[in-house]
């Protein structure tokens, strides 16, 4: 009986730290069963070797934070037939989109030596406000066995199995007290999506909104519960300017805390 033929998947960075491809490279002992079913076309993470597209399924890391960049992720978008996207960055800007909200010429001027060699846009944004993108996986760095259930779901003409729960979800399947509640800690697991674990508050310290915003999100009623608890509202503002800081439920948290100053 003859082996059903390989998809073709290539790996893509923009704008990024690598740390979720890094989580792909992490999965080893799957990588092998997925290798049965995958054919990595292109990952320079992991391999020199490169095929040719077109590809069945583009993984995208990282978020689009110059002129050439917004070119070729449609080049990208054009050779794949599925396109997924990884991480806070391809998903929401990254860390990177803290500069949305700055003046970047001041940026490059404080840091470069000859800022007239610098070529880069006024803002980071996500992979899907330039192509059509099938699915994302949010997260700094992401999941990586939601990462393997995704690209398994793709590969067999499914919807992938992910939840759509908050970091509080989390905490109770695992038993952690919540922060909050019990040592009035500022914490954003109430509207942060899961998928962490929720690593932080089993270790005593409140959410910082890696995952980006959950499905629901109540920033008003949040606010309320930061206050209750001792913490200021410059302390929501500043983490909700972190790692999802151009993510629009959090973007339009931090701008309605502007307007109350």
């Amino acid at each position: 009986m003859a082996r059903p033929k390989r998809l073709k998947l290539a790996v893509w960075k923009f704008a990024s730290c690598d740390g979720c491809q890094l989580s792909l490279l992490d999965c080893e002992d799957e990588l092998l069963a997925l290798a049965e079913r995958v054919q990595i076309a292109k990952f320079l993470e992991a391999t020199r070797t490169e095929i040719q597209g077109p590809y069945d399924l583009s993984i995208v890391e990282g978020s689009i934070t110059t002129a050439q960049d917004a070119e070729r992720i449609l080049q990208v978008r054009r050779r794949s037939k599925k396109l997924i996207t990884i991480g806070a960055c391809a998903t929401a800007g990254g860390i990177q989109a803290l500069r949305n909200f700055k003046n970047v010429p001041e940026f490059v001027a404080a840091v470069y030596a000859r800022p007239e060699y610098i070529s880069t846009l006024s803002t980071s944004t996500a992979i899907a406000d330039h192509v059509p993108v099938d699915f994302e996986l949010r997260g700094c760095p992401i999941n990586k066995r939601q990462l393997l259930e995704v690209i398994g779901a793709l590969i067999n003409g499914r919807a992938p199995a992910t939840r759509a729960h908050s970091v509080c979800i989390e905490c109770k399947r695992r038993g952690t007290v919540c922060v909050m509640v019990a040592k009035q800690n500022a914490c954003l697991g109430p509207i942060t999506h899961d998928g962490c674990g929720a690593i932080c508050p089993a270790y005593g310290r409140g959410c910082y909104g890696c995952y980006g915003p959950s499905e629901t999100v109540n920033a008003t009623s949040l606010e309320g519960a930061w206050l209750a608890a001792g913490a200021s509202k410059a302390d929501l503002h500043r983490v909700l300017r972190t790692f999802n800081a151009n993510a629009g439920e959090f973007r339009a948290a931090a701008e309605m805390l502007d307007e109350d100053d």
